[in-house]
């Protein structure tokens, strides 16, 4: 790999992780957006412009992470299986279950005290729906929760690398023989999301396209001649807003709404990964060569790792206290996962000074 792809490998990481923070920082009434979402509160342009960010521009970075990974992954595979999915544990699993165990005693310690286990309760991301006090739950919810269905839901993400690393070798030779099957099956399991128990196939299409881009050198750096990156951002944008739209007029729970705010949603996504990675090339040689880019983007794990739970309290709160100010939602929504961001990088560089075994063993090793 040469150093300009790994150039634009760090610049997505760390942009599609603080983007991260603006897809989970929204505070429409529905507290869970999919793909087939639609809006159950009144068109307004802070509703309007918190889904079609949040559920639309920025749903583009989960898929390029994936293709990183699987690029990576695959570069260093001349290592013997067994080592490979020990470095994989230590460097997955391991930061998987401390950062989830540190959410739960984050929220249970919210929990002690009345105002802010009312922030916790209002904030409702329980992703078993349960958001009773973890006293009430009993050691049994608490284990689930730690391991399978963290308070920091966004570490699905780890827990999905990290299986789609145990069936590597499947992966790659499946590619090596039928890669065009493959990839159409993939493809359809991430179309049409499917998940069984901690399988979860949302980015096994685009951890393949990654590792099949590593095997057969295709070109990542630089936009190919033919491809014209203004159509694919003008289809990006305008599937995204006409989606936005659909959202707040159509009717919810209906099967023909879900398909064809899913079609529309997937068909945003490919063409707005296609425009931004072939189409900002400039911005990201600027950017690259920045000394505080470079120091900012060594905390990208633990930007990823500690916003959430931390993310949706604070913005719960916020909302609480600017309830009589005009355009508190939308004010908040821009300025919160900002300020979070701020935090995590802030104490990720504390703990990195002060305790720096610890910050290696919370990252996996990253960030040095």
């Amino acid at each position: 790999m040469n150093r300009a792809l790994s150039q634009k490998f760090r610049f997505f990481t760390f942009i599609s992780i603080c983007l991260l923070s603006y897809v989970h920082g929204y505070n429409l009434k529905e507290t869970y957006l999919a793909p087939y979402s639609t809006v159950e509160e009144s068109l307004s342009s802070t509703s309007f412009f918190e889904y079609l960010f949040a559920n639309g521009i920025l749903r583009f970075r989960i898929p390029i992470l994936f293709i990183i990974s699987g690029y990576l992954f695959a570069l260093y595979d001349t290592r013997p299986y067994v080592e490979s999915i020990k470095k994989r544990f230590n460097t997955l699993m391991i930061p998987y279950l401390l950062w989830s165990a540190i959410a739960l005693l984050f929220t249970y310690s919210l929990q002690q005290f009345k105002g802010s286990a009312a922030i916790v309760a209002q904030s409702g991301i329980d992703q078993m729906g349960d958001n009773r006090p973890y006293s009430e739950i009993g050691w049994n919810g608490i284990f689930f929760r730690w391991f399978f269905t963290p308070i920091a839901f966004q570490l699905w993400f780890i827990m999905a690398l990290f299986v789609y690393n145990l069936i590597y070798p499947f992966i790659r030779w499946i590619l090596n023989r039928i890669p065009i099957l493959w990839l159409g099956l993939t493809f359809l399991i991430w179309f049409f999301p499917f998940q069984i128990f901690i399988f979860d196939g949302q980015g096994l299409f685009f951890f393949s396209i990654g590792v099949l881009a590593q095997k057969k050198g295709i070109f990542l750096e630089k936009r190919p001649k033919w491809l014209s990156t203004g159509i694919f951002f003008i289809l990006f944008v305008g599937l995204s807003v006409i989606k936005t739209f659909m959202a707040f007029e159509l009717e919810p729970n209906v099967a023909s709404t879900h398909l064809t705010l899913t079609i529309l949603h997937r068909i945003a996504i490919l063409c707005g990964m296609t425009a931004i990675w072939y189409g900002i090339d400039p911005v990201i040689k600027y950017t690259i060569n920045q000394k505080w880019f470079h120091q900012i983007s060594n905390y990208s794990f633990f930007i990823f790792a500690l916003h959430v739970p931390m993310l949706p309290y604070l913005m719960t709160y916020a909302l609480n206290i600017t309830s009589n100010f005009w355009l508190n939602r939308i004010t908040c929504y821009l300025l919160v996962p900002l300020i979070v961001i701020l935090i995590c990088i802030a104490v990720g560089s504390f703990i990195k000074k002060s305790l720096p075994k610890t910050y290696s063993i919370l990252t996996g090793g990253r960030g040095y």
